[in-house]
């Protein structure tokens, strides 16, 4: 059967369209033959050499349909070939799927606005065109609100990729992608723009890596196990077992005896007597309670509420406290429990990697030295803390990243909005699986309170994966704007698939062959579902940049003392 499918068939009863220059003379791709309420099919033809062929139908390209009053803006996600033989000669009928993103409506003053949605379908026979630059610029723009040009959109780099930051914060983001995509550079290019355009927002980055330090050598202060001071009194109890029964099983009166012994600890340090018995147990020690309030004296400078687990302790009391109940004449706990918990605080009072914990405690009378450091208070120019966890024990790096991130929402709190604070969670699926019985309950807590009710407060969360089929998804559906890079695996394209609300979910077809650098943006930081690619980084703002390629430069390399010093030999 002979089809109506020469370039001239699409001409006729159609005014010419204005276009660009540099567009092709024939902008007119084929006609509606099948339409239901978000997708149409579209048959047209190509040939060999034809530039339609190359560049007009290719998947993930956005096409239009015109109306008249009215040009739809379309979605490729799917081609097929009407016959199973191709003929060189002439040109040969293809099936073009294709998903509706929304309208271009024109305005009696000629004024032109992009709307998600369309109000008027297409009719059997409607002409399908290339899409104006115009118009694409149209649809990936955020209108009245402010946006920041992360990099450009794929079908046409002349048109600036641009995002809201304050949506994208807000409201949460999350960055996935698997290994070797760019993930780390576009969270780097992320946080650049996001703090020259908040000049009161301080980012907090977990890095289980340690790649982020040489990624903001003008913005960042970076701390490492040797740098850091968290004082063993800062973490509650659920995080200070965490740390003391990690390594090897608790026996059955073990948790309940610490709970105790601190608890006595603390009282013991309130008690009036407290500065003769710390003169007693050596000049080290705390010489007065610890004062639970900050005073504010500016925007910058929060002030600090009571929080649990910020009044200190001495660790010789917990000791103590140990002693006297082994000593009771009426034993409440087995005194081998007693004694194996006395064993196990020692073994990490004397481990020089649990120094951060440990070695300088009890020299701080306040969380305000503390806070200044990780928080950045006040800022001096540089308002990214990269927190390298990779330095620390495993053991203990859970229970920190619970401490930090409750410690981040408290802060953000009690600043009543002078601090914004965005906790960038990388390899998030380590803190916050999707089974519910991995991972340590407090850190997911910790996370989910902000994810949940930290917009409210100025605290914003931001999530980076390799394996989202991994992540809790409902730490995953509280992040309203996605950066989906390339990801081979089916569940995790599943699972972003799933987060997709508007009509653009054929998209996520085709992100397992995505290029480096490339990523499928949506939600509420972009203006629609946009594919993009993120703007290349200089070489000293990327991630890791000591260790490119393989090679490892002399600044970066470590001696054997370093390396035997941070296997905690």
């Amino acid at each position: 059967m002979q089809l109506p499918l020469k370039n001239a068939t699409f001409h006729t009863d159609v005014q010419p369209d204005r276009r660009d220059g540099h567009q092709p003379p024939d902008r007119a791709l084929g006609r509606v033959i099948a339409c239901d309420g978000s997708r149409a099919t579209i048959l047209s033809a190509v040939s060999t050499g034809n530039w339609l062929a190359t560049d007009a139908w290719a998947i993930g390209r956005m096409v239009s349909i015109n109306l008249g009053s009215s040009r739809i803006v379309a979605l490729v996600y799917k081609l097929q070939a009407v016959d199973d033989a191709w003929n060189e000669a002439e040109e040969n009928p293809i099936r073009v799927e294709v998903e509706f993103l929304g309208e271009v409506l024109e305005s009696a003053e000629g004024r032109l606005r992009f709307q998600s949605g369309i109000s008027n379908f297409p009719p059997i026979g409607a002409i399908a065109h290339r899409i104006r630059s115009g118009d694409l610029a149209l649809v990936h723009d955020l209108g009245d609100r402010a946006g920041v040009e992360i990099g450009h959109v794929t079908q046409d780099a002349s048109i600036p990729a641009t995002v809201s930051v304050q949506d994208m914060l807000s409201r949460h983001f999350a960055l996935v992608g698997t290994t070797g995509v760019g993930k780390s550079s576009a969270v780097a290019l992320l946080l650049r723009r996001a703090v020259s355009v908040r000049p009161r927002l301080r980012v907090l980055i977990l890095d289980p890596h340690n790649e982020y330090s040489s990624a903001f050598p003008d913005l960042a202060l970076t701390i490492d196990g040797e740098s850091l001071d968290l004082p063993f009194w800062m973490f509650k109890q659920d995080e200070l077992a965490d740390v003391v029964f990690r390594a090897r099983a608790a026996l059955d009166d073990e948790p309940d005896i610490l709970r105790e012994v601190v608890s006595a600890a603390r009282a013991r340090y309130r008690m009036p007597n407290a500065q003769d018995r710390a003169r007693d147990l050596g000049s080290s020690l705390l010489k007065r309670p610890l004062d639970l309030g900050i005073a504010r004296q500016s925007v910058d400078t929060p002030q600090v509420g009571p929080v649990d687990a910020v009044t200190p302790y001495r660790l010789k009391d917990v000791f103590t406290v140990i002693d006297e109940l082994i000593g009771l004449h009426e034993q409440r706990w087995p005194r081998a429990a007693l004694r194996s918990l006395k064993v196990r605080l020692e073994s990490l009072h004397a481990d020089p990697r649990y120094r951060f914990m440990f070695g300088r405690a009890n020299m701080y009378e306040t969380v305000a030295p503390i806070l200044a450091q990780i928080f950045r208070i006040p800022m001096h120019g540089r308002p990214i803390t990269a927190f390298q966890l990779g330095g620390l024990p495993g053991e203990v790096v859970n229970a920190v990243a619970s401490v930090l991130s409750r410690l981040a929402f408290d802060l953000a709190t009690a600043s009543q909005g002078a601090c914004e604070i965005l906790v960038l969670c990388e390899e998030a699926h380590r803190y916050v699986p999707s089974d519910p019985s991995l991972g340590f309950s407090p850190t997911r807590q910790a996370l989910a309170r902000i994810a949940k009710e930290g917009r409210k407060y100025g605290a914003y969360l931001g999530i980076v994966t390799q394996r989202p089929g991994e992540l809790d998804p409902t730490i995953l559906s509280q992040c309203s704007t996605i950066f989906a890079m390339r990801l081979a695996n089916e569940r995790d394209q599943q699972i972003i698939r799933s987060a997709i609300s508007d009509a653009s979910a054929s998209t996520i077809n085709f992100l397992s062959s995505i290029g480096n650098r490339e990523a499928i943006a949506f939600g509420e930081g972009v203006a629609t579902t946009m594919r993009m690619r993120f703007a290349e980084l200089k070489p000293h703002e990327l991630p890791a940049m000591g260790a490119r390629g393989g090679e490892v430069t002399s600044r970066f390399e470590p001696t054997l003392d370093d390396m035997v010093r941070r296997m905690g030999s």
